[in-house]
């Protein structure tokens, strides 16, 4: 195949991705400005909310990444520059968390002196809960997750030039990054689920909760890299490389994912609610009651219930705008969940209809904006398919029909 055809950067539907991010963006600060003016207390857990949503994607997007180079698979190939440029978005996502560490206070109880000597509990767990070591190990969380991803993209970056990896035995450089990658990068999450959300209720903990993040992350950047591929499928050059048997592995995926991020979930809450220990259960108690309720269906529903049954189908999976829907829908989610785990903390709204706020909306809406026209500007940055991987040349020549 023609590698200046396979090469080509598909201009028009990287500017349409910036639009998008543009648009999104832009409802997003009339939402968040209404929101804030409306509510002013809403802005940190909102900042929060999408702060860890853009950091979810780019984390996922770094962590598929690594499992590609680590497994292989057309799945993987076709969809790693997406990957690439998702992972190195995440110097923007420690911008994101300057407002975090500045007004720390605003968002974690555990940072005022006051409670901490008037609660036994906060007094326990303060040799962890400090802010000087909070912020030390959010500094250790984002080198060795940008580090991991820099190394990556600059050697993906030289094999596209022909410089390193252009043979088998060189790819083994990928794979001395991602094989300590992907295990450290599932401890440091853990600990920054911890930091960054189970904390805002010190008293609460849960053991699996780490693992909970993990699986949505990788769900949720998974699925977006399924419906920007559904934007390329049917252009060049994307067209000459994409496959019904390719959306038909990632939506298998995507399903594995779902069932994963389901498994954990539920196992958190049947051990909880089984055990009733108060120090536990006051977690599901705010989000059951009220509005928050309402919210718990909603996302039992479609983060499980409908992403499973519609992925069952092996024709939506080989369909690649239909599988898009379903990936869109899933990211959309994925915020829902965010919204679900941060905002109750301080708005538990008991009595209420419906609990979010608009600025709980409006400003991940901002950032998640952002990040996505950054991420257009990204992919433009390199091909849209490695054309210099030697595993990506024998797939090309094995016809790749099924997608294997």
């Amino acid at each position: 195949m023609d590698t200046q055809t396979l090469t080509t950067v598909d201009t028009e539907q990287l500017a349409l991705l910036r639009q998008r991010g543009l648009a999104i963006a832009g409802a997003g600060v009339v939402l968040g400005a209404i929101g804030v003016l409306l509510r002013p207390a809403d802005f940190m857990p909102s900042w929060l909310i999408g702060f860890l949503f853009c950091t979810g994607l780019s984390l996922g997007s770094l962590s598929l990444l690594m499992t590609q180079h680590m497994s292989g698979g057309a799945w993987g190939l076709v969809a790693r520059r997406i990957f690439e440029a998702g992972s190195r978005l995440l110097p923007y996502c420690l911008v994101l968390f300057l407002p975090v560490a500045i007004f720390a206070p605003r968002l974690f109880v555990w940072t005022h002196a006051d409670a901490v000597s008037a609660d036994l509990i906060l007094q326990k767990k303060h040799l962890y809960l400090n802010l000087p070591f909070f912020l030390v190990r959010a500094a250790i969380y984002f080198v060795v997750w940008i580090f991991c991803a820099t190394m990556l993209n600059q050697w993906s970056a030289q094999q596209d030039r022909g410089e390193v990896a252009v043979t088998e035995a060189d790819t083994r450089r990928f794979r001395v990054i991602s094989a300590p990658g992907l295990p450290i990068y599932v401890v440091l999450m853990s600990l920054a689920a911890v930091d960054w959300i189970m904390s805002l209720d010190p008293h609460w903990y849960s053991t699996i909760f780490g693992f909970i993040m993990v699986a949505g992350q990788a769900l949720g950047a998974l699925s977006f890299a399924v419906a920007v591929l559904a934007l390329f499928a049917t252009r060049e050059p994307m067209n000459r490389v994409l496959r019904a048997g390719h959306f038909h592995d990632l939506g298998k995926l995507m399903l594995a994912f779902v069932m994963l991020w389901a498994y954990f979930s539920f196992s958190q809450f049947l051990i909880i609610w089984a055990g009733n220990l108060p120090e536990e259960i006051t977690f599901y108690l705010r989000r059951f009651r009220g509005g928050w309720g309402l919210i718990s269906l909603v996302i039992a529903f479609g983060h499980f219930v409908l992403p499973f049954c519609l992925l069952l189908s092996r024709d939506l999976k080989r369909r690649p705008k239909l599988l898009a829907r379903v990936a869109w829908f899933i990211v959309a989610i994925r915020l829902i969940d965010l919204i679900w785990l941060v905002a109750p903390n301080f708005n538990p709204n008991e009595g209420g209809f419906f609990p979010v706020t608009l600025a709980n909306v409006g400003i991940p809406l901002l950032l998640a904006g952002i990040w996505l026209f950054l991420f257009a500007q990204q992919l433009g940055k390199l091909p849209l398919v490695p054309v210099n991987d030697p595993y990506f040349k024998a797939m090309l020549l094995r016809g790749h029909e099924g997608g294997h």
